[in-house]
């Protein structure tokens, strides 16, 4: 007999940020365990649904449905709810209230440890959506350690119903480069890039803010990103400085270019559920001076650099490593292309596939038996 599953689509009709690229990476690598018939992947039908909206994917082994004629968290709670056969995958951060046979992905909690980084609107919802989903759902699925265990902190859930499901890297190595017109004018071993935006919480104004010293030692800092309005405040206002550029939205290829082509990304956030873009720089061959806190030394390991999100002198002096000791440098591209290397997107599809087996009462073959039915 088949097991049926849906996946929650919504997030085909938003515009991508690390969430969404999780759910988009998640949703084909389960899509390639089908068509392998992997061990858990065995007697499962997957059905994605998406509001009429979305950029419908191609697929081989998931099939596709559009759900009209709403949108947004309406569609989510009322027509995605009643199309639902048998569990449901969301992977976002939302889903239907009502349906309880479900795996959700919860990020990060955020809106809670960083408030001045989000709309009111934004925070009430999530502040009283998230807790509900928490205690409803079946399974929480995060993306780290740090994440699982503010998922405790706030009462969102008990630990005992988190499983860790990370993101992976794979995407980002098979980027090809490309610079455009914006990235080549800004490209160089003396350019610092910056992905994140004015949000409060990824602290791009500890590095822009030490503009003028950078300047003087011949470093530039191009910053890559830009606030959705609707769900974030920004704070204060564009520095003007000849030696900091504001990119905005680039595309992965422009993207992948400029972090080849630069002397390190930096990345200052206080807080990051898993902190996807240092990932990206390390799987691109890209040095990485991190904040040292929330998940970023968990995902990096040794392989980045840290530094205090509050000390500017700190962040000074590991640029001035990256710059001036090239040995360092290399050491880095090299721990940081073998630390990605450990993130793969089939390996948390796979965890997906373990949870939804457990949901179903299956019994779980062991991690060899898998391994060998796979090989």
């Amino acid at each position: 007999m088949e097991r049926s599953w849906t996946i929650n689509g919504r997030f085909l009709a938003q515009p991508v940020t690390g969430v969404q690229r999780y759910a988009y990476e998640i949703l084909h690598a389960l899509d390639e365990l089908l068509v392998e018939q992997s061990a858990l992947a065995r007697g499962l039908g997957i059905e994605l649904l998406v509001p009429g909206e979305a950029r419908v994917p191609s697929l081989k082994a998931i099939s596709t449905r559009i759900v009209a004629p709403t949108y947004g968290h309406l569609w989510e709670q009322t027509a995605l709810a009643s199309h639902v056969r048998g569990g449901l995958l969301s992977f976002c951060n939302t889903g239907p209230l009502n349906v309880r046979k479900q795996i959700l992905c919860i990020h990060d909690v955020n809106t809670r440890t960083c408030p001045q980084s989000y709309s009111l609107p934004f925070r009430l919802l999530y502040g009283s959506l998230i807790p509900v989903l928490g205690r409803s759902v079946a399974v929480i699925a995060t993306v780290s350690d740090y994440s699982a265990g503010e998922l405790v902190r706030y009462r969102i859930c008990k630990s005992a119903k988190i499983t860790v499901i990370p993101n992976g890297h794979e995407h980002a190595a098979r980027w090809r480069p490309r610079h455009c017109e914006a990235t080549r004018a800004v490209a160089g071993r003396d350019t610092i890039v910056v992905i994140g935006s004015a949000i409060p919480h990824k602290n791009t104004g500890l590095v822009i803010g030490m503009a003028e010293r950078l300047a003087s030692v011949g470093l530039r800092v191009a910053v890559v990103g830009m606030s959705d309005d609707r769900v974030f405040k920004t704070e204060g206002r564009q520095v003007s400085s000849s030696n900091v550029t504001w990119l905005g939205r680039l595309s992965d290829e422009e993207l992948a270019a400029l972090l080849q082509d630069c002397l390190c990304l930096a990345f200052p956030s206080f807080v990051e559920g898993f902190g996807l873009p240092p990932l990206e720089a390390m799987a691109i061959g890209c040095p990485v001076v991190s904040s040292d806190r929330a998940s970023l030394p968990e995902i990096c390991a040794r392989a980045a650099l840290y530094a205090s999100p509050e000390d500017p002198e700190a962040w000074f002096d590991r640029f001035m490593q990256v710059r001036n000791m090239p040995d360092v440098r290399e050491t880095m591209i090299g721990l940081g292309r073998a630390r990605a290397s450990n993130f793969q997107w089939k390996t948390s599809a796979a965890r997906y596939l373990e949870a939804m087996a457990r949901l179903d009462g299956l019994p779980l073959p062991s991690r060899e038996a898998v391994a060998l039915s796979n090989a």
